[in-house]
């Protein structure tokens, strides 16, 4: 997969910041992170889904500061409790994980302080080919170490329409939100 959401990679931006080593990159722990999401029918409804198959990895820039990617991919995406509305998602008008099998997020580079105060983190993040500038908020840390003490968590919405993502727009909201609760691996010295 190549690398992917902004939310996703917020994250592992911070944990890579947090543990205050040289390292050149951190590997975000795909077993402890956690990428969901939340749409709404025009009926009320609130589906929650979920990417269970992710990967993402934050860099050390030369000037220290990190910039984070993320991969997701779109053949797995579930939507918790419905088969249906899951093979919605993964089908034409949807992600098309068939011809578009991830999502990929990029941030700009970013300074450790970010993942430890919070705030906001931009970048660009690519859904079927279109690449939109986002920007995602980053949550006060909980603990010293964002990533490895703490999950580092992430929120942001986006469109669905600015990136073709148009299919059942009469039964499903346009915006959808994401949240993202990243852990790294520790860095190998």
């Amino acid at each position: 997969m190549k690398p992917f959401v902004p939310f996703l990679l917020l994250p592992v931006v911070a944990i890579a910041l947090a543990t205050g080593r040289p390292a050149s990159a951190a590997d975000i722990d795909t077993q402890h992170t956690r990428i969901g999401f939340t749409l709404k029918t025009r009926w009320g409804q609130v589906l929650r889904g979920r990417f269970p198959r992710h990967e993402g990895r934050i860099e050390v820039l030369d000037d220290g500061r990190k910039r984070v990617s993320l991969r997701m991919a779109t053949g797995d995406i579930e939507i918790v409790g419905h088969p249906s509305y899951t093979a919605i998602t993964r089908g034409d008008g949807f992600f098309e994980a068939d011809r578009f099998p991830e999502i990929e997020f990029v941030s700009e580079p970013y300074v450790h302080q970010l993942v430890v105060d919070g705030g906001k983190l931009g970048g660009e993040l690519r859904i079927r080919d279109v690449r939109r500038r986002e920007t995602f908020v980053i949550e006060r840390a909980g603990c010293a170490r964002p990533g490895l003490d703490c999950d580092v968590i992430a929120n942001g919405s986006v469109r669905r329409r600015d990136y073709g993502v148009d299919r059942w727009m009469f039964a499903v909201s346009d915006v959808v939100r994401f949240q993202l609760r990243l852990r790294l691996r520790e860095a190998v010295e």
